[in-house]
């Protein structure tokens, strides 16, 4: 049995004169997904939004929403309906006028327009919320409110265009856990766009890494992280401390390499990926994955017990940020500076700068791919 799928792109390219900003995209959403578009400003994660609300169309290629083509279709023609980072409540209007509005321009008749208005209100858990004025709203209220608005006209898809970028730190991390709860209440399929990672990674079903008007990888949040296709993958999601080297030895799955700063790193290869000895390589590796002692017996312990890499290093910063807190410890041999996360055990909650570490990890750990600065070289030639 097929999977019902509420939005299909088909080698989607969108060009501006000789700028190309969306690259033969094409992706598959099931019906009832939270899928998110990943990317740095300028990526064209945007231009792809506004294509599928229908503000702009394709250059080339198809984009279905529900089976159906939606090349030369209005936006409020549409199954779809979008929710902007600023929202765009009407401020002359109360939280009940502001979410029936799309329901009068269909000239709805009012007894269905209030039953629905209040069906969509218990949904996004505000039931009381009708008669009050937009300004009597928090943040989040508001954000749910914008939410409602377009629920209520139940569109197969909602595009939500960075929402979360206007509010504070701490209200966005709350409306993150909301939203992804009311999604999945809700059924609606979800497609977000974002530049932060961490709303992709903690909400999403799937998420598309978008770099350079193309998909770098498409996957689960916990594939993105653990196992990046690409350098720019590795280095846009999640931390990574990262070296740039060039293979000295291979044996089969695992290389020695010689980083450009001096010192060696051993290194595993992605699946599917093939070097050359020679080759200019990007090193990554996860600051969790990184074991700080301060023993220096620690250091020959790790070497002789094989599989390990072993640096000395000191303490040149501590970034306390409670469970997520880090040190940077400068390599004595290169200079380089790692990011490593502090154990919660309490063993280095006395750590301070000056002081030396001795840090270790699995090959494995390591992560080696093809330079990036010869992929774009590649792309150029």
């Amino acid at each position: 049995m097929s999977t019902q799928l509420d939005l299909e792109c088909r080698q989607v390219v969108k060009s501006f004169g000789k700028f190309t900003a969306v690259d033969n995209v094409s992706l598959e959403i099931p019906q009832g997904s939270f899928f998110s578009i990943l990317g740095p400003s300028g990526c064209g994660k945007t231009t792809l939004l506004r294509m599928l609300a229908g503000f702009i169309e394709p250059t080339t290629g198809d984009i279905r929403i529900k089976d159906k083509s939606m090349l030369g279709v209005p936006p409020n023609k549409r199954p779809a309906n979008m929710v902007f980072q600023h929202l765009a409540l009407f401020p002359m209007m109360n939280v009940a006028e502001n979410i029936a509005y799309g329901l009068k321009r269909r000239k709805m008749g009012q007894a269905e327009i209030d039953r629905k208005v209040a069906d969509v209100l218990e949904r996004v858990s505000l039931p009381d919320a009708g008669a009050k004025r937009i300004e009597q709203l928090s943040g989040g209220q508001r954000q749910r409110i914008a939410i409602a608005r377009s629920l209520v006209l139940e569109p197969a898809l909602l595009l939500l265009d960075e929402p979360l970028g206007a509010l504070d730190l701490k209200l966005r991390e709350h409306m993150k856990v909301e939203l992804k709860q009311l999604q999945h209440e809700v059924g609606t399929t979800f497609v977000y766009i974002t530049h932060d990672q961490s709303e992709a990674l903690v909400m999403s079903d799937n998420v598309a890494v978008m770099n350079e008007g193309r998909f770098e990888q498409v996957g689960t949040p916990q594939d993105l992280y653990y196992n990046p296709s690409t350098a720019f993958v590795a280095g846009f999601v999640g931390d990574a401390n990262r070296w740039e080297g060039r293979i000295e030895a291979l044996d089969g799955a695992q290389a020695m390499v010689a980083l450009d700063e001096g010192g060696v790193i051993a290194t595993s290869f992605a699946p599917g990926t093939s070097f050359a000895v020679g080759e200019n390589v990007d090193l990554f590796v996860r600051p969790e994955a990184i074991v700080i002692e301060r023993s220096k017996a620690a250091q020959e312990k790790a070497r002789l017990s094989g599989g390990k890499n072993t640096l000395s290093g000191v303490v040149q910063n501590l970034l306390f940020d409670g469970a997520n807190s880090r040190a940077l410890v400068r390599d004595q041999a290169t200079g380089h500076e790692v990011m490593v996360s502090l154990p919660q055990t309490g063993a280095f909650s006395d750590l301070k700068p000056g002081e030396a570490l001795v840090l270790s990890w699995d090959v494995e750990k390591t992560r080696a791919f093809k330079a990036m600065k010869a992929a774009r070289q590649g792309i150029a030639a």
